[in-house]
């Protein structure tokens, strides 16, 4: 809106020449695009090459609209190859994602149970790191080790082959190939990516093995997500950064904590869980003194003997089909050494950002 006239009107005053004018315009749209860069600058601080994504708010996360809910599974199994192998394609998929899971688990745990899958189990944890990836449509692929924890002797070229095999079979060679694992899975994907060439890996709570392996050429961009009370892993996966970034490698770390337990968190989490056998637990942990005031654990969930605590009060629980499903979440929440979905958008934008070319025969 113009100012309002004086009483006493001054002269006008004759238009700037035409030049002037166009400095002036040209000098106004150099302000605009400095302060577009001063903002793009804020928004995207912290997520330069090998510096930390700020981490998400766990509180946030746990409300995605996967949570506390079984969602129809239409996962495929197979027994091929020596192992077996899980997967779900999404409709117009536009990446393929292999996951590896950690040292005594499977394939299964990543899928909910269902009539394809009766033995599925559907970890809280692993079940919504698939969730989120199908959402975002990504096929999702699931293989077991051969043993309790990986082995590149014995499983790498199993996994080789029947990652190719699959990929054929189902016609998608056109797609990025990326890959996440965890713990073990975490060190067996960090080799697997010297013999697959993924677009992009992601390796949680695992420092990888480029100790032993070295970093070879044209290795892919990584993601290091883990959990930095975890000081020792901590300070071996700042050294592989600093190597794979002399490497010419583009990499970067997503930062995981710990959290309090409240009394609906494990109902809210884990689909099928009664709230009231979850706030009866939580009163239980709080009764022994498993968590302090703040509702934070004050040892990792298998160093606490919760488990045992209960059965004197459920001589039953033996029989009771959340124990791991529990556990993990515990674990989790400690923030030390578990898989994780709560940085599954950090984890699925980094595929995202590196949809290059992958190698599979």
């Amino acid at each position: 809106m113009p100012p309002l006239l004086p009483s006493r009107v001054p002269r006008a005053k004759k238009p700037p020449p035409a030049p002037h004018r166009h400095r002036r315009i040209l000098l106004a749209l150099l302000l605009v695009l400095l302060l577009g860069m001063i903002i793009l600058a804020i928004t995207t601080n912290g997520k330069r090459s090998g510096e930390p994504i700020p981490r998400s708010d766990p509180s946030t996360l746990k409300r995605n609209h996967f949570v506390g809910t079984s969602a129809p599974s239409q996962a495929a199994v197979d027994f091929t190859n020596g192992t077996d192998v899980i997967w779900q394609i999404p409709e117009s998929p536009k990446a393929v994602l292999f996951v590896a899971h950690g040292c005594g688990c499977r394939a299964a745990n990543f899928w909910d149970r269902s009539a394809a899958c009766p033995h599925c189990v559907g970890l809280p944890e692993d079940r919504l790191i698939v969730l989120g990836a199908l959402d975002r449509k990504f096929a999702v692929l699931t293989i077991s080790s051969s043993g309790r924890c990986w082995s590149t002797e014995k499983d790498t070229g199993i996994v080789k082959w029947v990652i190719e095999w699959w990929i054929k079979k189902h016609k998608l060679r056109e797609l990025p190939l990326v890959a996440l694992g965890a713990s073990s899975g975490g060190y067996f994907t960090s080799a697997l990516a010297k013999e697959i060439r993924f677009s992009s890996v992601a390796l949680m709570i695992a420092e990888g093995v480029f100790g032993s392996m070295g970093v070879p050429v044209g290795y892919p961009p990584t993601l290091f997500v883990h959990m930095p009370k975890d000081q020792h892993r901590m300070r071996l996966i700042e050294r592989n950064m600093r190597a794979l970034q002399k490497r010419g490698v583009h990499v970067k770390e997503v930062r995981c904590t710990d959290f309090p337990l409240t009394p609906t968190l494990l109902s809210d989490r884990i689909p099928g869980l009664d709230q009231a056998f979850s706030v009866k637990l939580f009163e239980l942990f709080q009764e022994k003194g498993f968590i302090d005031e703040r509702g934070y654990l004050r040892n990792d969930g298998r160093a606490t003997p919760w488990k045992q605590v209960l059965r004197e009060r459920e001589p039953s629980l033996d029989k009771f089909e959340w124990i791991d499903h529990i556990q993990e979440e515990l674990n989790l929440a400690f923030g030390y050494h578990e898989m994780t979905s709560l940085q599954i958008d950090d984890i699925l934008h980094w595929f995202e950002s590196h949809m290059g070319s992958s190698s599979v025969s």
